[in-house]
């Protein structure tokens, strides 16, 4: 307790920080909420009629039903992103080196901003799902499945930031990270975020059945349209536990590298 103490607080410490800064500045935030929000609107509106119009589409109450885990996967990418281009920026205005000259732990480092991004992604999570279901969305599997969403959205937020911190350890600049973006944005949409697997044909279709997104997507979805069981819940947790776990544990090598080169 005496050694995990001070790293849990050093964490909650640099994760609260990273917050404040995120919500202090609109430009940080705001697309991460703005871009969602207006795709998941847009979509509805244009192919509110698909379900049960559509060969192969899944039986629903409505497209905002559908379209609403999409709209999470996205935010948690934008905000990632922008994380790691935060990361970046600490890194060249001196805030890093002074964190390494100090006696901050080095796990801190790295956990207070995944710890900020998982917070962060678990808010417009909620946020999302909220305004869907004022506008009549509803999550058929009630109170679990909302967990169930969040599990996975924290996990996947972890994954995001991950790879966001290790970018940025990697190069040290915030234009490099951001450069990411269209990457990400790719991943996204050659996915099942916002129609359905069943719907596909051709090589588009390969590419989204090989898209691990379109699973954490499905698993997710499952919950709020109905049909989700604790194997699809598990998969989807499991596939954004295994790439937290590969983005994390690269950020953590990168870290290092980078504290050797400081040495």
């Amino acid at each position: 307790m005496s050694v995990a103490t001070p790293v849990m607080r050093q964490t909650a410490a640099l994760a609260w920080r990273s917050i404040v800064t995120t919500v202090r500045l609109p430009q940080a935030w705001f697309p991460a909420l703005f871009f969602p929000l207006m795709l998941m609107a847009i979509f509805t509106a244009s192919f509110g009629g698909a379900p049960g119009v559509v060969p192969g589409f899944p039986p629903v109450r409505g497209f905002l039903d559908f379209a609403v885990c999409g709209a999470i996967i996205q935010g948690v990418l934008i905000a990632g992103t922008t994380a790691g281009a935060a990361f970046a920026t600490d890194i060249e205005n001196g805030f890093f080196d002074r964190l390494i000259a100090s006696p901050a732990s080095r796990i801190a480092i790295l956990t207070g901003r995944l710890g900020a991004s998982i917070a962060l992604g678990l808010s417009q999570a909620v946020l999302f799902i909220g305004i869907a279901s004022a506008f009549g969305a509803r999550v058929q599997a009630g109170i679990g499945g909302i967990l169930i969403i969040l599990a996975i959205t924290a996990l996947f937020a972890a994954a995001v930031a991950g790879l966001g911190v290790y970018l940025a350890l990697r190069t040290g600049s915030g234009e490099a990270v951001q450069g990411m973006f269209p990457l990400f944005f790719a991943l996204l949409f050659f996915s099942s975020a916002f129609f359905p697997l069943e719907t596909m044909t051709g090589w588009y279709a390969g590419v989204a059945q090989a898209n691990p997104i379109s699973y954490l997507v499905e698993a997710m979805r499952l919950e709020v349209i109905g049909g989700g069981t604790a194997g699809t819940a598990l998969a989807g947790a499991g596939i954004a536990l295994g790439l937290a776990l590969i983005a994390v544990g690269a950020s953590a090598l990168a870290l290092t590298r980078r504290l050797r080169m400081a040495a």
